[in-house]
C-alpha cells in the first residue's frame, strides 16, 4: 500500500466542499470566509457550499445534518470566540471543538477546524489576515483530508 498522506493532496477539483461560518464576530469570520474560499478556489474546489449560523455553539449541529447528508467530501467550520470578563468563552470554544470533532468520529466526514480562539479582537484580527489566514488553513485541511479519506476508505 505505501504510504499515504506524507505530502499533502490539495487536488480539489472533483470535490464537494461545504463551508459553515457563525455570523458572532462577523467582521472576523468574514475575513476567514474570504481566506476559505480564496484557497479553496486555488485548489480547484469549485462553487463551495456556504452556509451562516448564529454563533460557534450552533456549529456542530449544522455540520453534522450536512454530514449525514453524504453531500459534501468534508466540511469548513468557521468561528470566531474572543475572551471576555465571564466563562462563556471556555464553554462556547470547548463545546464547539468537541462538538465538531464528535461529528467526525461519528460519520467520517472530515471536519476542518477553523474557529479562532482569541485573547482579544488584535489577535483575530491578525489571524485572519490576508497573510496568516486560519480559514484558508482550514480549507487545506479539508482537502487533504477529504482526499486522504478516499484513500483509507477505497
Amino acid at each position: 500500500m505505501g504510504e499515504k498522506g506524507a505530502k499533502p493532496d490539495l487536488t480539489g477539483g472533483d470535490l464537494r466542499i461545504a463551508v459553515v461560518v457563525s455570523r458572532f464576530n462577523e467582521d472576523v469570520t468574514k475575513r476567514l470566509l474570504r481566506g476559505a474560499l480564496g484557497a479553496l478556489e486555488e485548489h480547484g474546489v469549485h462553487e463551495p457550499d456556504v452556509f451562516w449560523v448564529p454563533g460557534s455553539l450552533e456549529l456542530p449541529v449544522t455540520v453534522l445534518a450536512l454530514a449525514e447528508r453524504g453531500n459534501h467530501d468534508a466540511i469548513v467550520c468557521l468561528g470566531c470566540v474572543i475572551r471576555g470578563e465571564t466563562y462563556h468563552f471556555e464553554i462556547v470554544a470547548g463545546q464547539s471543538a468537541a462538538g465538531i470533532m464528535q461529528v467526525q468520529l461519528d460519520t467520517g466526514v472530515p471536519v476542518a477546524f477553523g474557529v479562532l480562539t482569541t485573547e482579544d479582537k488584535e489577535h483575530a484580527l491578525a489571524r485572519s489576515g490576508p497573510k496568516n489566514n486560519k480559514g484558508a488553513e482550514a480549507a487545506e485541511v479539508a482537502i487533504e483530508m477529504a482526499n486522504l479519506m478516499r484513500e483509507v476508505q477505497g
